[in-house]
């Protein structure tokens, strides 16, 4: 909620601030079409300006990346413009997140999927990967929207742990599989810590700092500061407790928010590398989505 209203006032004031100026100079013999062409880049400036900066950074921040990784001028327009695509899109789909992402009518199901979102998101962000999955009879699938933004990643795993109970008790399923992008994944990681294991049958991290981003130091909060490397809360989250599920972490050499992006590499389970591929964008990496459905047919025993 908190992430979907700070987004609709944010739209709303620069909306509403050009519309009057407009008005303005419209009222003193301006064209109109000039506000209509431009109407497009005042919406698509935030997250081209967001894009262009994490890249930067994510760059500056980042690992000496092996050959077989380097980008060839054709594959960085790429990678900017799948980022940049990603992100103008989620704004969009997280103001309307309560209609986008609604849960499936309660039925009996073997394999529950819960989608968990990243840091200052909501489930918005999940609703063409969602859309995917059922198209591809994988499911029925839920997500979660925890909240407030800032709070510790401790509070969220609460609302996570009390999600997954509430889904097992719509699907009457023994235990859910978990997908989880970013800071979901040190949120999932954080509810194994406390007692979860049992209800989980797989995790697929995608794109999580679980050794923390150099990002994190760019933002307040409590969730932010337990992200920065090499603090405390981090290190006493440790390896997953043994009855933990198997975990897989799919992680991009051109991750744009996890710096350094071998940060997410796990000791505790399996690795998938991708390239060429920011941070945002590796939810409509078609490559990311197979794999994922590959590790849900494991989950259900199908390989």
């Amino acid at each position: 909620m908190w992430t979907a209203v700070a987004l609709a006032l944010l739209h709303g004031a620069i909306l509403g601030l050009c519309a009057v100026w407009a008005v303005g100079r419209i009222a003193a013999g301006a064209a109109v079409w000039p506000f209509a062409a431009a109407l497009p880049l005042v919406v698509l400036a935030l997250p081209l300006l967001f894009t262009a900066v994490s890249l930067s950074l994510s760059h500056a921040w980042g690992v000496e990346r092996p050959p077989w990784t380097r980008l060839g001028p054709r594959a960085r327009v790429r990678l900017f413009v799948d980022e940049f695509l990603t992100i103008a899109g989620n704004a969009v789909r997280m103001i309307g997140y309560r209609w986008l992402m609604r849960d499936p009518p309660a039925r009996r199901a073997q394999l529950p999927i819960l989608l968990v979102h990243g840091v200052l998101c909501n489930a918005g962000v999940w609703h063409p990967f969602a859309r995917r999955l059922r198209e591809r009879d994988a499911g029925p699938v839920y997500a979660i929207s925890y909240g407030p933004p800032l709070a510790s990643i401790d509070l969220f795993a609460q609302q996570l742990s009390r999600r997954i109970d509430a889904i097992l008790a719509a699907t009457q399923a023994p235990r859910v599989m978990i997908v989880a992008q970013s800071m979901g994944g040190l949120v999932v990681r954080a509810c194994l810590r406390d007692g979860s294991g049992a209800k989980i049958a797989r995790v697929v991290t995608i794109g999580s700092p679980h050794h923390g981003s150099r990002f994190a130091w760019l933002a307040p909060g409590e969730c932010m500061a337990q992200m920065r490397p090499g603090n405390a809360w981090l290190a006493a989250l440790g390896a997953p407790p043994a009855d933990a599920p198997p975990i897989v972490s799919l992680w991009s050499w051109h991750d744009s928010m996890v710096a350094p992006q071998t940060s997410s590499r796990i000791a505790f389970g399996a690795n998938v590398e991708v390239s060429g591929v920011a941070h945002n964008a590796l939810l409509r990496d078609p490559g990311v989505f197979e794999r994922v459905l590959a590790e849900i047919a494991i989950a259900r025993g199908e390989n």
